[in-house]
């Protein structure tokens, strides 16, 4: 099929009968513990488009779960990756040396927040990066509590499942926490845990934390580091005002207390900045990348200030972290995102959102809040008003409506749609996507 193919061409049922023979050794040979919300086999994929093992040819608005940053396989990618593979496909950066790692090092250094020195540590995932992000804290403070937030996600990995509240599957049968981590709400404004509102806020999401816990569970001088993001995600897609930043930057100053930043999906151009603390002004301490970081292929990196990752050889390494072929990508991936798709995401990203909150006019009483950076978009389902109680059953249907119509979204939070598509999408295909998801609420709330 060709891959100039721009819009969704659905010619079997789905799932097709290629798909659903995939689907049954599935069942049979791979682990029950991975999550999908509808039954997609892909075969290849093209920018923001992708096609089933039955010919079927869907519209990609989750790019992976926001991996996919500069769009399936792209040309400049794919010839990175191929170049490095005919040269070297490993060699253990853990006990080698490779000019590629420099390479990124440095990229990584005047890329991220703030111009202090930095070093990094490469790995595979996005929990590895926060496993070592909350390693370099413990090290250099010598300090052992945590706080985090509930609705985050920050890996399912023992350590960085401590910090992990957004859904009670993740953690059950899996027995208490590991590591000494207190939870409170995060700045979700539009739902106020502590019925604020954000123009008279004093950001009590944050001031609790000097209020009550030190006064009462957690003494400050214990306290490493505070686990954020920047833009919750697996949460829902919220996004925080600047005066949360302010008080984080206030506690950090007063008691010595880490930020550690999870840009993990918000990061690498997702939310039109390269990171999302950018639109802040926030510098974080340590700040964890993945996902986007390499196009697809496995690669994550943990970013401290020079002086904290300062721990001895031996304290900390991967074997396949910081893998020739996967900077590569990264590096191509870097030079798409400063040289276009920054930019088309900030354009393409107040488009759809602006095209969203168009259909909530339509769907008054079942689309409320839709929030967003860049093409990292949250739309939340709601029952009776734009305010009102989440629908996590409509939701559901209309995911599933959108599938049947050649639309690839995921849920987030407790009933939002989840938009993360490829920074390569354009006008044209952002209309294909609101027009099905039209038919999508439509066909959904009628059912």
């Amino acid at each position: 099929m060709s891959a100039t193919i721009r819009f969704p061409e659905i010619r079997t049922e789905l799932p097709g009968p290629n798909a659903k023979r995939i689907l049954e050794g599935d069942r049979q040979y791979v682990s029950p513990s991975y999550t999908r919300s509808f039954p997609l086999v892909i075969e290849r994929g093209w920018g923001a488009m992708i096609e089933d093992v039955d010919g079927n040819v869907f519209l990609d608005c989750n790019a992976g779960v926001a991996v996919c940053a500069t769009g399936h396989a792209h040309p400049k990618v794919v010839d990175a990756i191929s170049r490095q593979a005919s040269q070297f496909i490993h060699f253990a950066a853990a006990d080698y040396y490779y000019p590629q790692l420099v390479q990124l090092g440095e990229k990584l250094q005047a890329a991220t927040p703030g111009k202090h020195e930095k070093r990094v540590h490469f790995g595979n995932s996005g929990a590895e990066a926060v496993e070592a992000a909350v390693k370099i804290a413990k090290y250099a403070t010598r300090r052992e509590k945590f706080i985090g937030f509930y609705g985050a996600f920050h890996g399912r990995t023992l350590g960085a499942l401590s910090f992990t509240a957004s859904k009670a599957a993740q953690r059950r049968g899996f027995g208490r926490q590991l590591l000494d981590v207190t939870h409170i709400p995060y700045a979700h404004c539009k739902r106020c845990a502590y019925g604020q509102q954000v123009e008279t806020c004093h950001v009590e999401c944050l001031s609790v934390i000097e209020d009550v816990l030190f006064k009462t569970t957690v003494p400050p001088e214990e306290v490493a580091a505070i686990v954020v993001e920047p833009v919750l995600g697996e949460g829902g897609y919220i996004v925080p005002p600047r005066k949360f930043f302010d008080q984080l930057n206030y506690l950090r100053d007063k008691y010595g207390i880490l930020i550690i930043a999870d840009e993990v999906q918000s990061g690498m151009g997702r939310t039109g900045r390269m990171f999302a603390c950018e639109h802040f002004d926030f510098v974080p301490d340590i700040i964890t990348i993945a996902k986007g970081i390499a196009s697809g292929l496995p690669l994550s990196a943990t970013v401290a200030r020079s002086e904290l990752m300062s721990w001895h050889a031996g304290a900390h390494a991967s074997t396949f972290g910081g893998n020739p072929v996967a900077i590569a990508a990264s590096l191509a991936t870097f030079e798409l995102l400063e040289t276009g798709l920054l930019k088309n995401c900030q354009l393409m990203g107040d488009y759809f959102i602006a095209g969203l909150r168009g259909l909530r006019e339509k769907f008054p009483k079942h689309l409320g809040d839709v929030r967003g950076l860049g093409l990292m978009i949250g739309a939340e389902i709601v029952e009776g008003s734009s305010s009102g109680r989440a629908n996590v059953k409509l939701r559901d249907k209309i995911l599933l409506e959108c599938f049947r119509r050649g639309l690839v979204i995921l849920g987030c939070g407790e009933s939002a749609l989840r938009f993360s598509p490829p920074l390569v999408i354009d006008r044209d295909q952002i209309d294909c996507a609101l027009g099905i998801l039209d038919e999508s609420m439509s066909a959904a709330i009628s059912s």
